[in-house]
């Protein structure tokens, strides 16, 4: 088990009371699936993520990643967790213009403490392994959409994360695009062990999900069985 939210409420101030962002929700995500969220705008989905990133603190209830109960930690040890265990691929690559595809990596490595040889080399590797090998020195603008998504999970996982949060990453991708995008997310999922969640209104693509959960008005409903 490397990611819980258990019995997780989130609410946010709304005129004279509170508006129920997230109303006791429960989620398991083991290392090595993919956990689709899907459901309507407004129902959830992205404070689901931002809870589990740590990013917003819950009213009430339990945040768990890689074992670790996030409920206990300090704001510098938060942000020390994120950088280490959490991975994060947004909507927008938001890649910087002036780097090439190896060096919005290597930014990230950086940060981390590593040596510049360790960085380079992690930095080509994952690079291999969303296929973009012979793009490395090129700039965002070089890059087609379905790329610049491609190094933005590479970046994700530049610092081997426990869990990796995934939003809409293929929102502003054809059908096509998308569909590789999703097929790279679930085989990385797997072969770097990494409790997975998705957040997507694209239901065209679940397939390659290991379990898809829907967000109604700030509760999850999860399938039987």
């Amino acid at each position: 088990m490397t990611l819980l939210l258990d019995d997780v409420t989130l609410t946010y101030p709304d005129g004279d009371g509170r508006l129920t962002a997230l109303d006791t929700v429960s989620l398991e995500v083991r290392a090595g699936s993919l956990t689709a969220v899907v459901g309507p705008s407004g129902s959830g989905k992205s404070s689901l993520l931002a809870v589990a990133a740590t990013l917003v603190t819950a009213d009430a209830g339990r945040v768990v990643v890689a074992g670790t109960d996030t409920g206990e930690l300090s704001r510098a040890e938060k942000s020390a967790l994120r950088r280490e265990r959490i991975g994060m691929v947004f909507q927008q690559p938001n890649l910087l213009a002036s780097l090439t595809a190896l060096e919005q990596l290597q930014v990230m490595g950086h940060i981390s403490g590593r040596g510049p040889r360790q960085v380079r080399d992690r930095a080509r590797e994952l690079l291999a392994a969303v296929g973009l090998e012979d793009q490395a020195h090129r700039r965002p603008h070089q890059l087609s959409g379905g790329q610049r998504q491609r190094v933005n999970i590479a970046r994700a996982l530049m610092n081997g994360p426990s869990v990796l949060l995934v939003d809409e990453p293929t929102s502003a991708l054809d059908h096509e695009r998308g569909a590789v995008v999703l097929d790279l997310l679930a085989s990385l999922t797997r072969e770097r062990g990494t409790a997975t969640v998705l957040v997507t209104h694209d239901r065209t693509h679940l397939e390659r999900a290991d379990r898809v959960v829907t967000m109604v008005d700030g509760t999850l409903r999860v399938p039987v069985g």
